[in-house]
């Protein structure tokens, strides 16, 4: 990775304009993304999981203690096989590395899913340090000729439990928030967490990939009377903003500390791509923290973890916050209408419903020409009537209500990845994150 960056100029030289990689083997929609929206908000809305997510599987005497050693929670009781928590990974400096969901299935065995960069960090670790674990990590198996080990499927929506009530053979168990039962479903054992996306009640659910068509069917089948409907890729994105949970960052490593990690990386799994008009120089311009995140309730200083020292200095001070922001319906239109207006270039082109030149979207965020902020993921939520962003605002212009500008467009105009346009203004307003009623 260090040769890498030399060649290409710098950290951030090589990671703007890789693009957006493939996300999944899923259509973009499967009825129409409006329609996908409204089923998790009316009725129930099914996703799948199955190709877009890496698995890091742990196991061993030390597996415990190493997962205290790298991860900012608390992990008091969390030997016991059924409980699931977001797991949440810094650097030596405190800056976020990453974050993934991570299951206890007992007997010293963890597995974690989610995007690679924790997982990463967190391969490289047990390969290197000195623990009696055992580590394995599956790549996104949309990246792989073969299928995934697991299936992952979600419900969500007001008509999720029922639905999984009609789809469990027998009794559906009262499973607390961020537990886990193994159920039967189809005949096959299914393991099933209690969860939800876009502030709707649901479960997650997982388990062999020959099981995968039988468990799917009995789902759909269950959900007919629902009015169930299947999400596409693009639909099952947007449920982000509503959440206020941010995908992708940039992770924090190329600094201080982590030399030895980027020797040990390969450049083709280490690399997110950069895109949107906040442009610098600097990749630790990119970095954020757990706290800015809004893990300050998750982090916990009862052991010692790679980052706490960092972490216990910011905590009571953070510099920015994370927000929603509500873009301003007639500004947004105006991209529209610039594709007909024949004075100079359009702005840039905005893909809806969710749109995205990158992996990791950083526009500025500015209050009267001042730079204030970054805004990353963005979504047009129907539900909402919204187009919404989230973004990590300076503290003093994080209450709702305020009134902040985003720039909307990439700053160069030479890429082979954005036509050439105008960079434009958008104004908007802050908005707590999550967005909507939290309902799960």
């Amino acid at each position: 990775m260090a040769e890498a960056v030399e060649k290409a100029g710098g950290a951030t030289d090589l990671m703007r304009d890789l693009g957006v990689g493939r996300f999944t083997d899923l259509p973009d929609q499967y009825t129409h993304w409006i329609e996908e929206q409204r089923a998790w908000s009316e009725s129930v809305a099914f996703a799948d999981q199955s190709f877009h997510m890496t698995d890091f599987n742990l196991e061993g005497p030390d597996a415990l203690d190493f997962l205290r050693k790298f991860g900012v929670n608390s992990f008091e009781g969390f030997d016991q096989r059924g409980k699931a928590k977001q797991l949440v990974v810094s650097n030596p400096n405190g800056n976020f590395l990453g974050d993934a969901i991570l299951f206890s299935l007992g007997d010293d065995r963890y597995l974690s899913v989610g995007a690679a960069a924790a997982h990463n960090w967190l391969l490289y670790n047990a390969e290197t340090g000195d623990f009696d674990v055992e580590a394995e990590l599956q790549p996104r198996p949309v990246t792989l000729d073969g299928n995934p080990n697991n299936y992952r499927y979600q419900v969500q929506g007001p008509d999720a439990i029922d639905t999984m009530r009609e789809a469990v053979d027998g009794d559906l168990p009262d499973i607390n928030f961020f537990n886990f039962e193994t159920v039967q479903i189809a005949g096959h054992d299914v393991n099933l967490l209690r969860h939800g996306m876009a502030g709707e009640p649901g479960f997650e659910f997982w388990g062999p990939w020959e099981d995968h068509e039988e468990v799917r069917s009995a789902i759909l089948d269950a959900g007919s009377d629902y009015d169930i409907k299947r999400l596409g890729s693009e639909s099952y994105q947007t449920a982000n903003v509503i959440l206020g949970w941010l995908p992708l960052v940039v992770p924090a490593i190329f600094e201080e500390g982590m030399e030895d990690y980027l020797e040990w990386l390969d450049v083709g799994k280490g690399l997110l791509s950069i895109g949107g008009s906040f442009d610098s120089e600097d990749i630790s311009d990119y970095y954020v923290t757990p706290v800015e995140l809004g893990y300050d309730h998750i982090i916990n200083f009862d052991h010692d973890f790679v980052g706490k020292e960092a972490l216990q200095e910011e905590i009571d001070n953070p510099q920015r916050k994370k927000v929603t922001l509500e873009w301003d319906g007639d500004d947004v239109t105006e991209i529209f209408g610039s594709l007909f207006d024949d004075d100079g270039d359009a702005a840039q082109y905005m893909d809806f419903p969710h749109p995205r030149s990158a992996a990791c979207p950083y526009d500025e965020v500015r209050v009267d020409g001042e730079l204030v902020g970054v805004s990353t993921d963005k979504s047009y939520v129907y539900n909402e009537r919204e187009f919404l962003s989230l973004a990590l605002v300076d503290t003093e212009y994080a209450d709702p209500g305020t009134e902040v500008t985003v720039v909307w467009g990439d700053p160069t105009a030479d890429s082979p990845r954005v036509e050439r346009h105008e960079q434009v203004e958008i104004s908007a307003t802050v908005a707590p994150a999550p967005y909507g009623q939290d309902k799960r």
